[in-house]
């Protein structure tokens, strides 16, 4: 027999809504009627998740979070899209997750074992992909893309359609209004690129070698002078046996906002 959910009577629970086993939500959280609560889900005191949305497996949305509201865009028009947050996730005190658009895809999307401090906010059509941390404040405006394991500090602002790579780090208080390349630490008001995230990178098993051809990639990008062309068919000559530097080069040729530097 499946575990039931526990839900607080006070907790304004839509009929239609689906709640998985084992799921809890606290008291004056408010669920509507086209939410899907994944198995051990839980929902905090006056939380409020609306509109299409999914929250999975494991997570948990803490006591004033805002889920699923429509998106701070002047176009749309009531269009039935979506918000997904994945397994595993801790989505803190008022932070604000609005849905997508119907031009942008449809979906925001927030990716498995994510952590989104108070009062941080993902706007429409954002990705953010696994293993992402946002600290308290940080903001994402809509389209934005945060790639795997990337963290970004407290206060930090990130403009709409901007990408931030896999292990990137961003420091807090900063201005992001360019790609922030992967596996690189950048920081200020507008950011700038200042090293490789050696210590991220250290932290979640990357091999001294691995290191060390990323840090050759970055001197290539960002301190030999070369033209990004020239840069991009450096890196493709010398490294593009690693992984990692092929990931590099992807997000390089498929930019529209140019990087930071």
């Amino acid at each position: 027999m499946a575990e039931a959910a526990i839900i607080h009577a006070t907790a304004v629970v839509d009929p239609k809504a689906e709640i998985g086993a084992g799921v809890k939500v606290g008291p004056y959280a408010v669920i509507g009627p086209n939410v899907i609560l994944d198995d051990h889900a839980e929902v905090g005191a006056h939380a409020v998740i609306d509109g299409h949305s999914t929250i999975g497996q494991g997570s948990r949305i803490f006591s004033f979070a805002s889920i699923g509201q429509p998106p701070q865009d002047t176009h749309y028009a009531g269009e039935p899209t979506r918000v997904e947050i994945g397994k595993g996730c801790a989505i803190r005190e008022y932070v604000s997750i609005h849905r997508g658009t119907e031009s942008g895809g449809g979906l925001t999307r927030v990716g498995n074992h994510c952590m989104v401090m108070a009062y941080a906010h993902v706007a429409h059509d954002c990705r953010v992909g696994d293993h992402v941390i946002m600290a308290n404040g940080a903001t994402l405006a809509g389209h934005v893309e945060v790639q795997d394991y990337a963290v970004i500090g407290g206060l930090t602002a990130i403009h709409q359609f901007a990408r931030i790579g896999r292990n990137a780090f961003v420091g807090g208080a900063s201005a992001i209004s360019m790609d922030v390349m992967p596996y690189v630490s950048a920081a200020g008001n507008r950011a700038k690129v200042t090293g490789v995230n050696v210590v991220g990178l250290r932290r979640h098993g990357f091999s001294e070698e691995t290191i060390k051809a990323i840090r050759q990639a970055y001197r290539i990008v960002f301190r030999s002078n070369m033209r990004m062309e020239q840069a991009i068919e450096e890196l493709e000559r010398h490294l593009s046996q690693f992984v990692e530097v092929q990931s590099i080069l992807e997000f390089l040729q498929s930019g529209q906002r140019g990087i930071c530097r």
